[in-house]
């Protein structure tokens, strides 16, 4: 069945009236709001199959004050394979926004049957009253704009959050736990080479004349003596790292080092701590003699330790 649109000015006065329009609510109540939608329109019965029919042409407005929100619109209600027809139903959606009662516009349809007979059929348009909300205007009371309702939290919406913070705590006990794992390893791996290796590595890092600038004279030293103390505390079993000088000096008392070896230790411990305590800065001359007196002093207690256990195997 073929609908085409168009403008019958002529038909609206020529027609003859066979039934009244519809005018349906699309949110049903017992009246009509301003801004209500309606269905308005009509329902033709026992239209033939391949008829074509003629609706009016509307644009925005139906008339006055009534606007138009949707176009033509068709529905079969009923097909009669029988006989070969339908009942269709063709309706507006129409509106108002103004208070008022409004009597619509018939609408007139044109019907071209498949012999090509033409038939003009006129339905009568329907009063609609478009009313607003009565207000009692002895009680009606004005009050101020209302809050935002705040609505309680819910354990669902609390949920990804906790699962977040569960997520973020995983990584960083993840990554503590991979730092401290690298950590131990890297000193099981220290501990596996002798005291004397770990501290003449670890000297090495240092022989270099960019450490005897002033502003950096206080890392070299410190550097430096930290070896000392740990190869100390590894070789003679005192607590060196938590030691003063004369502390460490005073527990070396009763060692085998020779003295002339003990007096460049101290000589050097004490120099260090003029640097780092005191704001002295050394000459080039005593930071170049730094890491050599360092590394002797490491080199002679480890040889002694050599031979004195071979003394004791040959006994």
């Amino acid at each position: 069945m073929r609908i085409f649109i168009i403008t019958l000015l002529s038909l609206w006065s020529a027609a003859a009236a066979v039934d009244d329009a519809f005018v349906r609510q699309l949110q049903p109540r017992d009246s009509v709001l301003i801004a209500d939608q309606l269905r308005y329109g009509v329902l033709l019965e026992g239209i033939e199959e391949g008829s074509e029919l003629g609706l009016p042409q509307v644009k925005d407005t139906l008339m006055r004050d009534v606007l138009i929100v949707d176009n033509w619109s068709l529905d079969t209600l009923k097909t009669d394979k029988k006989l070969g027809t339908r009942d269709i139903e063709a309706a507006l959606t129409i509106t108002s926004f103004e208070q008022a009662e409004y009597l619509l516009p018939g609408i007139p349809v044109l019907v071209r049957r498949p012999d090509k007979s033409l038939d003009t059929l006129y339905f009568k348009g329907q009063d609609v009253l478009f009313c607003t909300m009565p207000v009692d205007t002895a009680t009606f009371k004005v009050h101020d704009i209302k809050a935002q309702v705040k609505y309680p939290v819910t354990f669902l919406e609390v949920l990804p959050w906790i699962g977040l913070a569960l997520l973020v705590a995983a990584l960083v006990a993840l990554i503590w736990w991979l730092v401290s794992r690298a950590k131990a390893r890297k000193k099981e791996a220290e501990h596996k080479d002798p005291a004397h290796v770990i501290a003449l590595r670890k000297l090495d890092t240092f022989r270099s004349d960019k450490y005897w600038a002033a502003s950096r004279q206080k890392a070299f030293y410190s550097g430096v003596t930290d070896v000392l103390r740990e190869y100390i505390s590894a070789r003679y079993g005192i607590g060196a790292m938590e030691m003063t000088t004369a502390e460490i000096f005073k527990a070396l008392k009763k060692s085998d080092i020779p003295e002339d070896l003990k007096s460049s230790l101290r000589e050097l411990f004490e120099r260090s701590d003029f640097v780092k305590f005191a704001k002295y800065v050394a000459s080039d001359e005593e930071n170049a003699q730094l890491v050599p007196m360092a590394v002797r002093f490491v080199t002679t207690t480890y040889q002694e330790e050599i031979e004195g256990e071979a003394k004791n195997v040959q006994q």
